[in-house]
């Protein structure tokens, strides 16, 4: 049976997708967050365009999307404290070097927008480790601008002085508030419901399954669970992990991309469980207090060999003569 999904229809369904993300972080941060999400889709779209027209000498297809989505989720995946320049910088590396060098969509290997925050990380350490706090706090702060750690930021700080994390519950968001979205962070982190509504969007549309967001959270959730309930006070609860950084985002938007993710089930599984893995040992035992997006680059990389190992039978092989 032929599929009515096209790119096009699954690249501009994610976009759509996309909107609570976007919705979400421009209530908490406001017309920052706007601009940074116009200036990354618009220089995504401009460097996909400028690259097909002029050096490769084909048919531009940026109507398809996809430069839109990897625009997206870059500005999702940085602090509103990154300098426009960068966000720029960032887009052509996303798709110039991860994207387009590799041929385009479909034969990129690497998530082009994880791509650009890894490179993004490596040039701009000050500002890409420079999180902004939500409007909400800066009102009660009589501020206009203001600065903090994030909350896996805050428990990886408090384990380096060496102070158990009952000494900062007080300090740390509930769950509700990290659920709901009033904390600092990347624009794309800060609100779980929202990343949710979105996937429920993907689902419903059937533009990603289901068992690769539930695979990497709930094994994520598995191995931090297993050291929180080993010892409370170094290590925060399965659900605190689940809810705060990018895991939610990483989970529903960027490990389910069709291009650098495997094509089995069984292979979307073992990738998703992998992502989660390294996800909760970076986070746990790393020098970085978030692990998903190196997760799902490691991953991305070993893609071919799942495939490979886990590929699914030809269709009518085997059958009955």
């Amino acid at each position: 049976m032929k599929s009515e999904l096209t790119v096009r229809s699954i690249m501009w369904g994610v976009v759509i997708a996309l909107l609570p993300v976007f919705a979400a972080s421009a209530l908490v941060f406001g017309i920052r967050a706007i601009m940074a999400v116009l200036v990354t889709s618009a220089a995504c779209v401009a460097t996909e365009y400028v690259i097909q027209r002029f050096f490769l000498r084909r048919q531009p297809t940026v109507d398809d999307g996809s430069a839109v989505v990897t625009g997206m989720l870059l500005a999702f995946n940085v602090s509103i404290a990154v300098p426009m320049w960068q966000l720029v910088v960032g887009a052509v590396v996303a798709i110039g070097v991860a994207k387009m060098a590799f041929g385009g969509i479909g034969t990129n290997p690497f998530n082009p927008a994880l791509i650009g925050r890894a490179f993004m990380t490596v040039s701009f350490p000050v500002h890409m480790n420079t999180w902004a706090l939500p409007r909400d706090q800066l009102l009660s702060l009589g501020v206009d601008r203001a600065t903090g750690a994030t909350p896996l930021g805050q428990i990886a700080d408090a384990l380096q002085l060496g102070e158990p994390l009952s000494a900062i519950a007080a300090d740390l968001p509930s769950h509700t508030e990290l659920f709901l979205g009033t904390v600092g962070g990347s624009m794309g982190e800060i609100s779980a419901l929202a990343v949710l509504i979105g996937g429920a969007y993907m689902l419903y549309r059937r533009l990603i399954p289901l068992e690769t967001p539930v695979v990497f959270l709930g094994t994520l959730a598995l191995i931090t669970g297993l050291f929180w309930l080993f010892d409370p006070d170094s290590y925060a609860d399965p659900l605190f992990h689940v809810l705060a950084g990018g895991a939610m985002l990483g989970a529903w938007f960027m490990a389910t991309d069709m291009a650098t993710s495997p094509m089995s089930r069984n292979g979307r599984i073992l990738f998703a469980a992998g992502c989660g893995l390294l996800t909760a040992v970076i986070r746990l035992f790393g020098g970085f207090p978030e692990g998903v997006t190196y997760a799902i680059l490691i991953m991305n990389a070993f893609v071919p060999l799942i495939d490979n190992k886990l590929r699914p039978p030809r269709f009518g092989k085997g059958a009955a003569r």
